[in-house]
């Protein structure tokens, strides 16, 4: 008899465990957005076993609560006005009139300084330029370099068009302001994270092709082409790819990257790893591609695919995988100089620029 109860009671646990699961999918499919399929073909679509996968990566989302207390100290310093001596906030630019930031190099010179663009990530859709202002902060001094973070139309504000088009006005505005704020508006160079690194890529390949859909002059983008110096990066560069990748994690259907991008007929338009076949290596600075082994929200192969190929078009690049890092911790551990990459992740950017 009390094989029978643990029996039932085992089956009731794995039914409720289970029902339990679907219902937290569910929720989480109606918030974020159903499949898109007709009908009643969505919710069918939303209740396939992928939904478990989806759970899995949902639950990951919990190892962001130890970064609870760097969340406090970064917005207490970049609340704090005593701070707004080591930057300035709020300047606006480009044709949507976004803000950026601009960090001051730690010492004071005659001399201009380089300018590094830091567009952060947050798969198209988050993030802010406050949130990266220890990162800023911190890049600024160990470079000794003018530092500018930019925010720009995240979806569904914008599309990935509208992204590039306000990472390439950010470098518009450099050329404009280098002598307002001490930076040389020649020597640029670009650092990007995720889905940051990803417009960081692109914005430099539709520029050195003189892409129409960038909406500026030919003879300007060329000026702008030939003041990026180098590119760093940490992130996404075959959009195929990774939307393969969101399936195996069955985030697919809730990631804005579909949308972002236009649909799936135009990944590759928006591929730095098919957009630079189609490029003269003549017109591209050097790439430096950094990535996290244990990366699991973009695999460590993303950089290494895009590393071959910029090395089978003679493009200069470097390529530098870090084991025990993941798709956080390149960027939360530049924040802060007592963090546990600090030192190893800012040896390899300063090699780099």
């Amino acid at each position: 008899c009390w094989m029978e109860n643990l029996m039932c009671m085992s089956v009731t646990l794995v039914l409720l465990f289970m029902g339990l699961l679907y219902v937290f999918c569910i929720v989480c499919q109606w918030i974020m957005g159903w499949p898109d399929k007709p009908g009643y073909m969505k919710y069918l679509e939303a209740a396939n076993p992928r939904i478990y996968r989806l759970t899995i990566a949902t639950l990951d989302l919990l190892n962001y609560l130890k970064y609870i207390r760097l969340y406090y100290q970064l917005t207490s310093w970049y609340s704090n006005k005593e701070n707004l001596k080591h930057f300035q906030k709020g300047l606006v630019f480009g044709r949507r009139r976004n803000k950026l930031d601009l960090y001051f190099p730690p010492k004071s010179e005659d001399t201009p300084t380089p300018l590094v663009v830091f567009v952060y990530g947050g798969a198209w859709s988050s993030g802010s330029r406050s949130i990266y202002c220890l990162l800023a902060r911190q890049m600024a001094n160990e470079l000794n370099a003018t530092v500018v973070c930019p925010d720009y139309s995240i979806y569904p504000k914008g599309n990935v068009v509208g992204m590039v088009q306000d990472v390439a006005d950010c470098l518009i505005w450099a050329q404009e302001n280098g002598p307002r704020f001490n930076f040389d508006k020649d020597k640029v160079v670009l650092v990007g994270h995720s889905a940051g690194a990803h417009l960081c890529a692109l914005t430099t390949l539709f520029l050195a092709d003189g892409r129409e859909e960038l909406l500026i002059e030919s003879e300007k983008q060329e000026l702008i082409t030939r003041s990026i110096r180098g590119v760093i990066l940490s992130g996404v560069y075959d959009i195929m790819d990774h939307y393969q990748h969101e399936k195996t994690r069955g985030i697919e259907f809730v990631s804005a990257m579909h949308n972002a991008m236009t649909g799936e007929e135009n990944f590759p338009l928006y591929s730095p790893t098919c957009v630079v076949k189609k490029l003269s290596q003549e017109k591209l600075p050097r790439f430096a591609l950094l990535h996290g082994i244990n990366d699991v929200v973009v695999p460590f192969e993303s950089s290494s695919k895009l590393s071959e190929i910029l090395a089978s078009r003679s493009v200069k690049a470097s390529l530098h995988l870090l084991p025990d890092v993941s798709h956080t911790d390149i960027a939360t551990d530049l924040m802060l100089s007592n963090r546990r990459l600090y030192q190893r992740i800012y040896r390899i950017i300063k090699q780099e620029f």
